[in-house]
């Protein structure tokens, strides 16, 4: 059972989202929540799998709430909601440590795949569209210096990796899919699979999407 916290200052919209999921089997609604302050409260009280969140709220905002629920450890995944004008606040949302974002006006079968894709620790963005959205909005992102990261290789999380788990990092940051990079490296699916994990756990990454944005961060990856 996947159990989710919908976080919408919108009544109808949680209404809207509420009776998807409970119409839908695997998944149960412990919880909404109108603002970020509220979401961070029920999400430390709770520990839904998924907190669905929507980003424009009164006092604080889904962003700021995403930065703290993941400050706080807990084993609770974000994955945003966003209209189509909004994407560069779904960036900023990454960066705070969400696994994903879709659009608000997303095909119900979608928001569910993306729901239990996050929940089983996967990021709901597929890796080239990620580095595309990375390589566009790059410049607004918070935090963001463009040139930073020259000194990528002195960083202790890269230190930690072997050489073929830097080429993997490389290519995850290049946005390359894991069949793509076992035909580009001449490795199996599978032995790609392994080095991601043990990738994503030596650099602290909660998913796909995190290590994109630190090879970005790091100077492994470019804007085009």
């Amino acid at each position: 059972m996947t159990t989710v916290l919908i976080v919408d200052d919108q009544p109808l919209q949680r209404l809207g989202f509420r009776m998807l999921l409970e119409s839908t089997p695997g998944f149960e609604v412990v919880g909404e929540a109108g603002h970020g302050t509220d979401a961070v409260r029920q999400v430390a009280a709770l520990r839904p799998d998924v907190a669905l969140m929507d980003v424009r709220m009164p006092g604080m905002d889904g962003i700021e709430a995403t930065r703290r629920i993941v400050a706080n450890g807990g084993r609770s995944r974000v994955l945003v909601l966003t209209t189509f004008d909004l994407d560069e606040y779904a960036h900023a949302a990454l960066r705070a440590g969400a696994s994903g974002f879709l659009l608000k006006d997303a095909q119900p079968e979608e928001l569910l795949a993306g729901i239990r894709a996050v929940a089983s620790g996967d990021a709901v963005i597929a890796p080239a569209l990620t580095r595309r959205l990375l390589d566009t909005y790059a410049h607004r992102l918070p935090g963001h210096r463009p040139g930073e990261g020259a000194g990528g290789a002195e960083d202790p999380r890269l230190r930690a990796l072997t050489e073929r788990e830097h080429e993997i990092l490389v290519a995850i940051g290049r946005g390359w899919t894991n069949g793509e990079i076992a035909e580009r490296l001449v490795l199996s699916e599978s032995t790609v699979k392994t080095h991601v994990g043990r990738v994503l756990a030596k650099i602290g990454a909660r998913d796909r999407v995190q290590a994109v944005i630190l090879a970005y961060d790091l100077g492994l990856a470019r804007p085009n």
